[in-house]
Protein backbone atom coordinates (compact mmCIF):
# COMPACT_ATOMS: atom_id res chain seq x y z
CA UNK A 1 0.00 0.00 0.00
CA UNK A 2 1.26 3.33 -0.86
CA UNK A 3 0.77 6.30 0.95
CA UNK A 4 1.05 10.31 0.21
CA UNK A 5 1.59 13.10 2.87
CA UNK A 6 0.01 16.99 1.94
CA UNK A 7 1.39 19.31 4.31
CA UNK A 8 -0.53 22.49 4.06
CA UNK A 9 1.53 25.77 5.81
CA UNK A 10 -1.66 27.79 6.32
CA UNK A 11 -2.07 30.87 8.08
CA UNK A 12 -2.90 30.01 11.68
CA UNK A 13 -1.72 26.22 11.57
CA UNK A 14 -0.16 23.78 9.75
CA UNK A 15 -2.38 20.94 8.89
CA UNK A 16 -1.46 17.57 7.49
CA UNK A 17 -2.80 15.01 5.60
CA UNK A 18 -2.25 11.08 5.09
CA UNK A 19 -4.22 9.37 1.78
CA UNK A 20 -4.09 6.22 0.12
CA UNK A 21 -3.10 5.98 -3.55
CA UNK A 22 -6.88 5.65 -4.47
CA UNK A 23 -7.07 9.17 -2.66
CA UNK A 24 -8.86 7.90 0.63
CA UNK A 25 -7.97 9.98 3.53
CA UNK A 26 -6.68 8.14 6.92
CA UNK A 27 -5.96 10.95 8.77
CA UNK A 28 -5.44 14.47 9.16
CA UNK A 29 -4.02 16.36 12.03
CA UNK A 30 -3.38 19.81 12.57
CA UNK A 31 -0.27 22.43 14.51
CA UNK A 32 -0.79 25.88 15.36
CA UNK A 33 1.02 29.00 14.70
CA UNK A 34 0.09 32.60 16.16
CA UNK A 35 0.17 35.50 14.12
CA UNK A 36 1.99 39.21 15.35
CA UNK A 37 0.73 42.61 14.69
CA UNK A 38 3.33 45.24 15.80
CA UNK A 39 2.05 48.08 13.91
CA UNK A 40 -1.39 48.06 12.91
CA UNK A 41 -1.63 46.89 9.30
CA UNK A 42 1.59 44.56 9.77
CA UNK A 43 1.00 40.68 10.11
CA UNK A 44 4.12 38.55 10.29
CA UNK A 45 5.13 34.92 11.95
CA UNK A 46 8.21 33.34 12.93
CA UNK A 47 8.82 30.72 10.58
CA UNK A 48 10.25 28.04 12.99
CA UNK A 49 6.63 28.21 14.52
CA UNK A 50 5.47 26.59 11.05
CA UNK A 51 8.54 24.18 11.55
CA UNK A 52 7.04 23.07 15.00
CA UNK A 53 3.79 22.48 13.86
CA UNK A 54 4.96 20.57 11.03
CA UNK A 55 6.57 17.94 13.10
CA UNK A 56 3.86 18.17 15.60
CA UNK A 57 1.10 17.59 12.62
CA UNK A 58 3.39 14.88 10.81
CA UNK A 59 4.25 12.91 13.73
CA UNK A 60 0.16 13.25 15.11
CA UNK A 61 -1.13 12.49 11.28
CA UNK A 62 1.00 9.02 11.09
CA UNK A 63 -0.40 8.17 14.82
CA UNK A 64 -3.33 8.57 13.39
CA UNK A 65 -3.54 6.67 10.76
CA UNK A 66 -1.74 3.89 12.59
CA UNK A 67 1.07 3.67 9.42
CA UNK A 68 4.49 3.24 9.62
CA UNK A 69 6.01 6.87 8.65
CA UNK A 70 8.71 4.79 6.84
CA UNK A 71 5.94 3.46 4.07
CA UNK A 72 5.43 7.16 2.97
CA UNK A 73 6.17 7.85 -0.45
CA UNK A 74 5.90 10.89 -0.93
CA UNK A 75 5.57 14.04 0.48
CA UNK A 76 3.70 17.18 -1.17
CA UNK A 77 3.14 20.88 -0.29
CA UNK A 78 0.26 23.55 0.04
CA UNK A 79 1.22 27.11 1.61
CA UNK A 80 0.05 30.52 2.57
CA UNK A 81 0.94 32.92 -0.18
CA UNK A 82 3.18 35.62 -0.82
CA UNK A 83 5.21 35.71 2.59
CA UNK A 84 8.78 36.67 2.67
CA UNK A 85 11.14 34.36 4.37
CA UNK A 86 14.52 36.00 4.42
CA UNK A 87 17.39 33.77 5.32
CA UNK A 88 21.45 34.77 5.48
CA UNK A 89 24.06 31.81 4.11
CA UNK A 90 23.64 29.36 6.82
CA UNK A 91 20.11 29.15 6.12
CA UNK A 92 19.51 30.71 9.34
CA UNK A 93 15.95 33.29 9.94
CA UNK A 94 16.98 36.51 9.58
CA UNK A 95 13.40 38.25 10.67
CA UNK A 96 9.87 37.26 11.27
CA UNK A 97 8.48 36.97 7.70
CA UNK A 98 5.84 39.47 6.57
CA UNK A 99 2.94 37.39 5.54
CA UNK A 100 0.06 37.90 2.90
CA UNK A 101 -2.49 40.14 4.94
CA UNK A 102 0.17 42.65 5.67
CA UNK A 103 -0.44 46.08 4.23
CA UNK A 104 2.50 48.09 4.91
CA UNK A 105 3.83 48.29 1.54
CA UNK A 106 1.54 50.66 -0.28
CA UNK A 107 4.28 52.88 -0.79
CA UNK A 108 6.19 50.39 -2.63
CA UNK A 109 3.84 49.67 -5.02
CA UNK A 110 3.16 52.84 -5.84
CA UNK A 111 7.25 52.74 -6.38
CA UNK A 112 6.66 49.71 -8.31
CA UNK A 113 3.84 51.43 -10.91
CA UNK A 114 5.71 54.56 -10.65
CA UNK A 115 9.14 52.98 -12.15
CA UNK A 116 7.72 49.98 -14.31
CA UNK A 117 5.80 52.71 -16.73
CA UNK A 118 2.27 52.40 -15.22
CA UNK A 119 -0.02 49.54 -14.05
CA UNK A 120 -0.73 48.19 -17.76
CA UNK A 121 2.96 47.51 -18.15
CA UNK A 122 2.85 46.06 -14.91
CA UNK A 123 0.29 43.31 -15.77
CA UNK A 124 2.69 42.98 -19.10
CA UNK A 125 5.33 42.05 -16.70
CA UNK A 126 4.08 39.91 -14.63
CA UNK A 127 0.48 39.74 -15.22
CA UNK A 128 -1.10 41.59 -11.94
CA UNK A 129 -0.71 44.96 -10.96
CA UNK A 130 1.43 45.60 -7.48
CA UNK A 131 -0.24 45.02 -4.33
CA UNK A 132 0.68 44.80 -0.65
CA UNK A 133 -0.13 41.19 -0.55
CA UNK A 134 2.73 40.53 -3.25
CA UNK A 135 6.38 39.31 -2.21
CA UNK A 136 8.08 41.67 -4.23
CA UNK A 137 6.71 44.52 -2.48
CA UNK A 138 7.64 43.18 1.17
CA UNK A 139 11.37 42.59 0.00
CA UNK A 140 11.41 46.12 -0.67
CA UNK A 141 10.25 47.44 2.30
CA UNK A 142 13.01 45.62 3.83
CA UNK A 143 15.38 47.16 1.31
CA UNK A 144 14.31 50.48 2.31
CA UNK A 145 13.69 50.17 6.20
CA UNK A 146 16.09 47.46 7.54
CA UNK A 147 19.54 47.73 5.61
CA UNK A 148 21.12 45.46 7.55
CA UNK A 149 18.84 42.66 7.35
CA UNK A 150 18.37 43.02 3.74
CA UNK A 151 22.44 42.97 2.97
CA UNK A 152 22.30 39.64 5.26
CA UNK A 153 19.85 38.71 2.68
CA UNK A 154 21.02 35.38 0.55
CA UNK A 155 17.94 33.17 0.20
CA UNK A 156 14.54 34.42 -0.29
CA UNK A 157 11.65 31.72 0.03
CA UNK A 158 8.14 31.42 0.15
CA UNK A 159 6.55 30.01 3.80
CA UNK A 160 6.22 26.10 2.27
CA UNK A 161 9.29 26.45 0.39
CA UNK A 162 11.41 26.68 4.11
CA UNK A 163 9.82 24.00 5.37
CA UNK A 164 11.01 22.22 2.41
CA UNK A 165 14.58 23.83 2.89
CA UNK A 166 14.24 22.18 6.33
CA UNK A 167 13.02 18.70 5.04
CA UNK A 168 15.38 18.57 1.90
CA UNK A 169 17.91 21.23 2.45
CA UNK A 170 17.10 22.37 -1.08
CA UNK A 171 15.96 26.14 -1.62
CA UNK A 172 13.21 25.60 -4.41
CA UNK A 173 9.72 27.13 -5.27
CA UNK A 174 6.99 26.14 -7.19
CA UNK A 175 5.43 28.08 -10.39
CA UNK A 176 1.96 28.99 -8.70
CA UNK A 177 3.21 30.33 -5.45
CA UNK A 178 6.00 31.86 -7.12
CA UNK A 179 3.60 33.31 -9.58
CA UNK A 180 2.30 35.92 -6.44
CA UNK A 181 5.85 37.14 -5.67
CA UNK A 182 5.97 39.84 -8.93
CA UNK A 183 9.52 38.39 -10.23
CA UNK A 184 8.09 35.21 -12.31
CA UNK A 185 7.15 35.48 -15.73
CA UNK A 186 4.14 33.52 -16.01
CA UNK A 187 4.21 32.86 -19.86
CA UNK A 188 7.83 31.34 -19.55
CA UNK A 189 7.60 30.05 -16.12
CA UNK A 190 10.67 31.26 -15.02
CA UNK A 191 11.71 34.38 -13.00
CA UNK A 192 11.14 37.49 -15.14
CA UNK A 193 14.62 39.21 -16.35
CA UNK A 194 13.23 42.34 -16.65
CA UNK A 195 11.38 42.79 -13.35
CA UNK A 196 15.03 41.51 -11.61
CA UNK A 197 16.68 44.25 -13.62
CA UNK A 198 14.64 47.19 -13.43
CA UNK A 199 14.03 46.89 -9.10
CA UNK A 200 17.68 45.19 -8.76
CA UNK A 201 16.85 42.14 -7.56
CA UNK A 202 19.91 39.57 -7.41
CA UNK A 203 18.74 36.46 -9.39
CA UNK A 204 20.64 34.35 -6.72
CA UNK A 205 18.84 34.90 -3.81
CA UNK A 206 15.51 33.25 -5.70
CA UNK A 207 15.09 29.85 -5.62
CA UNK A 208 14.95 27.63 -8.48
CA UNK A 209 11.70 27.08 -9.65
CA UNK A 210 9.64 23.67 -10.66
CA UNK A 211 6.21 22.47 -11.79
CA UNK A 212 3.81 21.86 -8.88
CA UNK A 213 4.46 17.73 -9.49
CA UNK A 214 8.11 17.49 -10.01
CA UNK A 215 10.61 16.25 -7.33
CA UNK A 216 12.60 18.50 -5.68
CA UNK A 217 14.33 16.67 -3.23
CA UNK A 218 14.30 13.75 -0.73
CA UNK A 219 13.71 13.87 2.92
CA UNK A 220 17.36 14.22 5.16
CA UNK A 221 18.29 11.79 7.35
CA UNK A 222 17.91 14.51 10.56
CA UNK A 223 14.51 16.03 8.95
CA UNK A 224 12.87 12.22 8.60
CA UNK A 225 14.28 11.63 12.39
CA UNK A 226 12.27 14.67 13.94
CA UNK A 227 9.05 13.64 11.65
CA UNK A 228 8.87 10.10 11.91
CA UNK A 229 9.85 9.70 7.84
CA UNK A 230 12.22 7.61 5.93
CA UNK A 231 15.25 9.24 4.96
CA UNK A 232 15.18 9.39 1.27
CA UNK A 233 11.14 10.11 0.98
CA UNK A 234 10.48 11.87 -2.41
CA UNK A 235 9.48 15.93 -1.64
CA UNK A 236 7.30 17.24 -4.77
CA UNK A 237 7.11 21.14 -5.88
CA UNK A 238 3.71 21.38 -4.44
CA UNK A 239 2.41 24.85 -4.36
CA UNK A 240 0.08 28.10 -3.19
CA UNK A 241 -2.69 26.98 -1.06
CA UNK A 242 -5.23 28.81 -3.45
CA UNK A 243 -3.94 26.92 -6.35
CA UNK A 244 -3.59 23.46 -4.20
CA UNK A 245 -7.07 23.85 -2.93
CA UNK A 246 -8.58 23.86 -6.61
CA UNK A 247 -6.36 20.57 -7.18
CA UNK A 248 -7.86 19.31 -3.78
CA UNK A 249 -11.02 20.57 -5.37
CA UNK A 250 -11.06 18.72 -8.98
CA UNK A 251 -10.20 22.62 -10.42
CA UNK A 252 -8.22 21.55 -12.74
CA UNK A 253 -10.23 21.81 -16.31
CA UNK A 254 -11.38 24.81 -17.77
CA UNK A 255 -14.37 25.73 -16.70
CA UNK A 256 -14.49 24.50 -13.15
CA UNK A 257 -15.37 26.68 -9.92
CA UNK A 258 -14.70 26.82 -6.65
CA UNK A 259 -15.62 29.31 -3.72
CA UNK A 260 -12.84 28.30 -0.55
CA UNK A 261 -13.94 29.60 2.68
CA UNK A 262 -10.65 29.84 4.37
CA UNK A 263 -8.90 32.94 6.43
CA UNK A 264 -9.10 34.63 3.29
CA UNK A 265 -12.17 33.93 1.25
CA UNK A 266 -11.00 32.78 -2.95
CA UNK A 267 -13.17 32.38 -6.13
CA UNK A 268 -11.34 30.11 -8.08
CA UNK A 269 -11.66 29.10 -11.99
CA UNK A 270 -9.15 26.94 -13.91
CA UNK A 271 -7.59 28.25 -17.54
CA UNK A 272 -5.89 26.53 -20.03
CA UNK A 273 -4.66 29.70 -21.51
CA UNK A 274 -2.88 32.54 -20.02
CA UNK A 275 -5.50 35.50 -19.88
CA UNK A 276 -4.90 38.74 -17.33
CA UNK A 277 -7.79 41.10 -16.16
CA UNK A 278 -7.23 44.13 -18.12
CA UNK A 279 -7.95 46.03 -14.67
CA UNK A 280 -5.58 44.29 -13.41
CA UNK A 281 -6.87 44.32 -9.81
CA UNK A 282 -10.04 42.56 -9.45
CA UNK A 283 -8.85 39.29 -10.05
CA UNK A 284 -4.76 37.74 -10.05
CA UNK A 285 -4.25 35.38 -13.01
CA UNK A 286 -1.62 32.55 -11.89
CA UNK A 287 0.18 29.69 -13.03
CA UNK A 288 -2.10 26.46 -12.51
CA UNK A 289 -1.01 23.24 -10.15
CA UNK A 290 -1.47 21.94 -14.12
CA UNK A 291 1.89 21.83 -15.82
CA UNK A 292 1.98 24.32 -18.41
CA UNK A 293 -1.49 26.13 -17.42
CA UNK A 294 -3.10 28.76 -15.49
CA UNK A 295 -5.96 29.92 -13.26
CA UNK A 296 -7.91 33.18 -12.35
CA UNK A 297 -9.29 34.01 -8.80
CA UNK A 298 -10.16 36.51 -6.66
CA UNK A 299 -8.89 36.91 -3.45
CA UNK A 300 -11.05 37.88 -0.42
CA UNK A 301 -8.93 38.77 2.54
CA UNK A 302 -11.01 37.93 5.87
CA UNK A 303 -14.00 36.39 4.40
CA UNK A 304 -14.17 33.37 7.10
CA UNK A 305 -11.25 35.46 8.76
CA UNK A 306 -13.83 37.55 9.70
CA UNK A 307 -16.07 34.49 11.52
CA UNK A 308 -12.86 33.98 13.34
CA UNK A 309 -12.79 37.45 14.45
CA UNK A 310 -16.27 37.16 15.79
CA UNK A 311 -15.67 34.34 17.56
CA UNK A 312 -12.84 35.80 19.15
CA UNK A 313 -13.95 38.77 20.14
CA UNK A 314 -17.39 38.61 20.70
CA UNK A 315 -18.21 34.50 21.10
CA UNK A 316 -16.43 34.52 24.82
CA UNK A 317 -19.81 32.08 25.63
CA UNK A 318 -19.81 29.96 22.71
CA UNK A 319 -16.41 29.21 23.51
CA UNK A 320 -16.62 28.76 27.09
CA UNK A 321 -20.31 26.28 25.84
CA UNK A 322 -18.65 24.47 23.40
CA UNK A 323 -15.81 23.57 25.58
CA UNK A 324 -18.25 22.28 28.26
CA UNK A 325 -20.24 20.18 25.63
CA UNK A 326 -17.33 19.04 23.62
CA UNK A 327 -18.46 20.82 20.46
CA UNK A 328 -17.01 23.39 17.99
CA UNK A 329 -18.01 27.29 19.14
CA UNK A 330 -18.85 28.17 15.58
CA UNK A 331 -21.86 25.40 15.36
CA UNK A 332 -23.14 27.38 18.28
CA UNK A 333 -22.65 30.46 16.63
CA UNK A 334 -23.94 29.34 13.30
CA UNK A 335 -27.38 28.20 14.97
CA UNK A 336 -27.86 31.09 16.84
CA UNK A 337 -27.01 33.25 12.92
CA UNK A 338 -29.59 30.81 11.76
CA UNK A 339 -32.83 32.58 14.20
CA UNK A 340 -31.99 35.94 12.75
CA UNK A 341 -34.09 37.07 9.56
CA UNK A 342 -32.95 37.19 6.00
CA UNK A 343 -30.79 40.14 5.63
CA UNK A 344 -30.74 41.09 9.77
CA UNK A 345 -33.18 43.88 9.12
CA UNK A 346 -30.79 45.91 7.11
CA UNK A 347 -27.75 45.32 9.00
CA UNK A 348 -24.42 44.62 6.74
CA UNK A 349 -21.04 43.74 7.43
CA UNK A 350 -17.90 44.64 5.38
CA UNK A 351 -15.18 42.29 5.91
CA UNK A 352 -12.15 44.48 5.48
CA UNK A 353 -10.39 43.86 8.69
CA UNK A 354 -7.23 43.91 6.68
CA UNK A 355 -7.61 45.80 4.03
CA UNK A 356 -9.70 43.74 0.63
CA UNK A 357 -7.81 42.68 -1.96
CA UNK A 358 -10.97 41.75 -4.84
CA UNK A 359 -12.42 43.89 -5.79
CA UNK A 360 -11.02 47.04 -5.01
CA UNK A 361 -7.36 46.44 -3.80
CA UNK A 362 -7.73 48.94 -1.44
CA UNK A 363 -5.10 47.96 1.85
CA UNK A 364 -7.01 50.95 3.73
CA UNK A 365 -10.27 49.43 3.65
CA UNK A 366 -11.50 49.08 6.93
CA UNK A 367 -14.27 46.50 8.26
CA UNK A 368 -17.64 47.80 9.97
CA UNK A 369 -21.44 46.77 10.77
CA UNK A 370 -23.67 49.51 9.12
CA UNK A 371 -27.62 49.44 9.91
CA UNK A 372 -26.87 48.63 13.63
CA UNK A 373 -30.69 49.80 15.64
CA UNK A 374 -31.97 49.28 18.92
CA UNK A 375 -33.65 45.92 17.34
CA UNK A 376 -30.16 44.56 17.14
CA UNK A 377 -29.28 41.24 18.54
CA UNK A 378 -26.45 39.28 18.64
CA UNK A 379 -28.20 36.92 16.30
CA UNK A 380 -28.32 39.67 13.68
CA UNK A 381 -25.08 40.60 14.35
CA UNK A 382 -23.66 36.59 13.77
CA UNK A 383 -25.60 36.56 10.82
CA UNK A 384 -24.39 39.63 9.27
CA UNK A 385 -20.91 38.79 9.04
CA UNK A 386 -21.86 35.09 7.66
CA UNK A 387 -23.54 37.04 5.04
CA UNK A 388 -21.20 39.76 4.31
CA UNK A 389 -18.60 37.59 4.15
CA UNK A 390 -20.54 35.50 1.47
CA UNK A 391 -21.54 39.05 -0.29
CA UNK A 392 -17.52 39.76 -0.85
CA UNK A 393 -17.23 36.26 -2.20
CA UNK A 394 -20.03 37.16 -4.40
CA UNK A 395 -17.67 40.12 -5.41
CA UNK A 396 -15.32 38.01 -7.12
CA UNK A 397 -18.23 35.58 -8.68
CA UNK A 398 -19.48 38.33 -10.36
CA UNK A 399 -16.54 39.78 -11.67
CA UNK A 400 -15.58 36.20 -13.02
CA UNK A 401 -18.84 35.99 -14.46
CA UNK A 402 -18.64 39.02 -16.19
CA UNK A 403 -15.79 37.63 -18.17
CA UNK A 404 -17.87 34.77 -19.55
CA UNK A 405 -17.53 32.43 -16.55
CA UNK A 406 -20.50 29.88 -16.32
CA UNK A 407 -21.28 29.03 -12.61
CA UNK A 408 -24.31 26.67 -12.90
CA UNK A 409 -21.86 24.74 -10.15
CA UNK A 410 -20.01 26.02 -7.79
CA UNK A 411 -17.50 23.73 -5.24
CA UNK A 412 -17.23 24.54 -2.14
CA UNK A 413 -14.38 24.37 0.89
CA UNK A 414 -13.03 24.99 3.53
CA UNK A 415 -14.50 26.64 6.70
CA UNK A 416 -17.45 27.57 5.00
CA UNK A 417 -18.66 24.52 3.36
CA UNK A 418 -18.63 22.70 6.83
CA UNK A 419 -22.16 24.09 8.18
CA UNK A 420 -25.20 23.27 6.46
CA UNK A 421 -26.28 26.93 7.16
CA UNK A 422 -23.56 28.80 5.50
CA UNK A 423 -23.71 25.84 2.75
CA UNK A 424 -27.51 27.23 1.93
CA UNK A 425 -26.48 31.07 2.37
CA UNK A 426 -23.78 30.51 -0.39
CA UNK A 427 -26.02 28.69 -2.56
CA UNK A 428 -28.74 31.60 -2.04
CA UNK A 429 -26.28 34.65 -2.68
CA UNK A 430 -24.44 32.90 -5.49
CA UNK A 431 -27.46 31.72 -7.31
CA UNK A 432 -25.92 28.66 -8.19
CA UNK A 433 -25.88 25.07 -7.36
CA UNK A 434 -23.23 24.48 -5.21
CA UNK A 435 -21.79 21.06 -4.62
CA UNK A 436 -19.40 19.77 -1.62
CA UNK A 437 -16.96 16.34 -2.71
CA UNK A 438 -15.39 13.64 -0.94
CA UNK A 439 -12.69 15.56 0.77
CA UNK A 440 -13.24 18.29 2.82
CA UNK A 441 -9.13 19.95 3.40
CA UNK A 442 -8.51 21.25 -0.10
CA UNK A 443 -4.82 22.40 0.27
CA UNK A 444 -4.07 19.97 2.14
CA UNK A 445 -5.62 17.19 0.06
CA UNK A 446 -4.32 18.95 -2.97
CA UNK A 447 -0.80 18.49 -1.69
CA UNK A 448 -1.27 14.73 -1.40
CA UNK A 449 -2.62 14.60 -4.59
CA UNK A 450 0.35 16.47 -6.32
CA UNK A 451 2.71 13.98 -4.05
CA UNK A 452 1.13 10.49 -5.87
CA UNK A 453 1.26 12.62 -9.17
CA UNK A 454 4.77 13.13 -8.85
CA UNK A 455 5.54 9.63 -7.38
CA UNK A 456 4.29 8.27 -10.36
CA UNK A 457 0.76 6.88 -9.10
CA UNK A 458 -1.35 9.17 -11.72
CA UNK A 459 0.22 10.07 -15.10
CA UNK A 460 -1.10 14.16 -14.51
CA UNK A 461 -2.82 16.25 -11.93
CA UNK A 462 -6.31 16.21 -14.34
CA UNK A 463 -5.93 12.24 -14.12
CA UNK A 464 -5.54 12.32 -10.96
CA UNK A 465 -8.29 14.28 -9.76
CA UNK A 466 -10.93 12.37 -11.79
CA UNK A 467 -9.81 9.04 -10.18
CA UNK A 468 -9.67 10.39 -6.68
CA UNK A 469 -12.78 13.25 -6.37
CA UNK A 470 -16.28 12.72 -6.31
CA UNK A 471 -19.16 14.72 -5.56
CA UNK A 472 -21.09 13.85 -2.18
CA UNK A 473 -23.65 16.58 -1.47
CA UNK A 474 -25.60 19.19 -4.05
CA UNK A 475 -27.41 22.43 -2.69
CA UNK A 476 -29.87 23.76 -4.71
CA UNK A 477 -30.71 27.81 -4.23
CA UNK A 478 -33.90 28.80 -2.46
CA UNK A 479 -35.73 30.67 -5.21
CA UNK A 480 -37.33 33.35 -2.62
CA UNK A 481 -33.72 33.69 -0.62
CA UNK A 482 -32.05 34.20 -3.66
CA UNK A 483 -34.20 36.94 -4.66
CA UNK A 484 -34.24 38.81 -1.62
CA UNK A 485 -30.36 38.57 -1.78
CA UNK A 486 -30.15 39.84 -5.06
CA UNK A 487 -31.96 42.88 -3.78
CA UNK A 488 -29.19 42.94 -0.76
CA UNK A 489 -26.41 41.94 -2.48
CA UNK A 490 -26.89 45.55 -4.70
CA UNK A 491 -27.15 47.69 -1.73
CA UNK A 492 -24.38 46.04 -0.44
CA UNK A 493 -21.97 46.93 -3.08
CA UNK A 494 -23.01 50.74 -2.83
CA UNK A 495 -21.28 50.92 0.70
CA UNK A 496 -17.74 50.34 0.06
CA UNK A 497 -17.63 53.10 -2.69
CA UNK A 498 -19.80 55.69 -0.29
CA UNK A 499 -17.13 54.55 2.98
CA UNK A 500 -13.65 54.85 0.20
CA UNK A 501 -12.86 58.19 1.31
CA UNK A 502 -13.66 58.19 4.79
CA UNK A 503 -11.26 54.64 4.98
CA UNK A 504 -8.21 56.57 3.68
CA UNK A 505 -9.22 59.39 6.36
CA UNK A 506 -9.19 56.99 8.93
CA UNK A 507 -6.02 55.16 8.22
CA UNK A 508 -4.07 57.91 8.27
CA UNK A 509 -4.92 58.64 11.67
CA UNK A 510 -3.21 55.78 13.00
CA UNK A 511 -0.15 56.09 11.32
Amino acid sequence: MAYYLGIDVGTTGTKTLLMTADGKVLATANGDHSVQSPKPGYSEQDPEQWWRATVKATRSVIAGAKIDGREISAVGFSGQMHGLVCLDKAGAVIRPSIIWNDQRTAKQCEFITRKAGGRGKVIQLCGNVAMASFTLTKLLWVRQHEKRNYDRLAHMLLPKDYIRYRLTGEYVGDVSDMSGTMMLDQRKRTWSKKMLELFDIDKDILPAVVESHEITGTVTKSAAAKLGLAAGTIVVGGGGDQPVGAVGNGIVTAGAVSATMGTSGVVFVHSPEYVTDPAGSRVQTFCSCVAGEYCVFGCILAAGGSFQWLRNTLGDAEVAEAKRRGVDPYELLTAKAAKAPLGCEGLFWLPYLTGERTPHNDPFARACWVGITQRTGRNELIRSVLEGATFAMNDAMTLLRQRGLKTREVRLSGGGARSEFWRQLQADIYNATCVTINAAEGPAYGAAILAAVGAGEYESVPAACRAVIKVVRTIKPNRVAARFYARQYAQYRRLYPALKGEFTNISELVR
